[in-house]
């Protein structure tokens, strides 16, 4: 353990994990110079770690790993802890999401019953003096051409797991600048926390005993099953999918 708890391994952060030490040796990421190595993580955890839904957010960065897919959150936990292990500084910002950004993944029968607001965060990386915003990471680049294809031009929306002012050119590459593709979704604003396990002690998604059971078991499977179907082009956007913008809190 570092005495920069910026860098530290967590129980969530487990960057010691064989599989994940296997990997960053693999990809030789620890040899680049900082750019490369942050654009690196991050494009892998965007297009190689597929967008969907796993059994919760507070799970190790290793089990994410393993599944090879995630969400905002868990994708987060991996890249955080891939940056951490090849020796970037990064933090956690925690949000909440209006649910109308899941509608057209979250099935239309079940829809009624989910929590108005979803629990979000995303990456912020020091780099150059200044932290950065890393959001961009979370639909993988054949998903979100699916989304694309429907809505050719310069356009807003809110559905389908996106939330963007510009759906057909979010700012989702790695520049040194910040990625978004969620951020017009967001409510609620609770802070910057050092690592995921400090923000999941201070918050938890609200799914309630019964509806809790229903996700893990039933209604994630559904939704990636439509995840899938949408990447593949089996399932086709709507172009009748809610716009639903909420007041983005300053999170400079």
């Amino acid at each position: 353990m570092t005495t920069d708890s910026l860098l530290n391994a967590t129980a969530l952060l487990d960057f010691h994990d064989p599989v994940i030490r296997s990997l960053i040796a693999g990809r030789g990421w620890e040899t680049m110079a900082e750019f490369e190595k942050i654009g690196a993580v991050y494009h892998f955890v965007r297009d190689d770690i597929a967008f969907g839904y796993n059994r919760a957010d507070d799970i190790p960065a290793s089990e994410v790993l393993s599944d090879g897919y995630g969400q905002c959150n868990t994708k987060g936990t991996l890249l955080m802890a891939l940056l951490r292990a090849v020796g970037v500084r990064c933090r956690l910002h925690g949000f909440t999401i209006h649910k109308g950004l899941q509608r057209g993944v979250v099935p239309e029968l079940v829809f009624p019953i989910a929590p108005d607001e979803i629990l979000h965060s995303w990456v912020e990386v020091e780099y150059n003096g200044s932290w950065v915003n890393l959001e961009g990471f979370i639909l993988d680049k054949a998903f979100l051409s699916s989304l694309q294809t429907p809505f050719p031009t310069a356009q807003s929306l809110c559905g389908y797991g996106a939330g963007t002012d510009c759906i057909d050119a979010p700012a989702i590459d790695w520049t040194g600048a910040d990625t978004y593709i969620q951020k017009t979704g967001i409510v609620q604003d609770f802070g910057i926390f050092e690592d995921p396990d400090a923000f999941y002690m201070a918050h938890e998604q609200s799914f309630g005993l019964v509806r809790g059971v229903l996700y893990r078991h039933i209604i994630r499977h559904w939704m990636n099953a439509r995840v899938r179907a949408l990447r593949s082009g089996r399932l086709k956007p709507r172009k009748s999918v809610t716009h639903i913008h909420s007041e983005t809190p300053n999170a400079a």
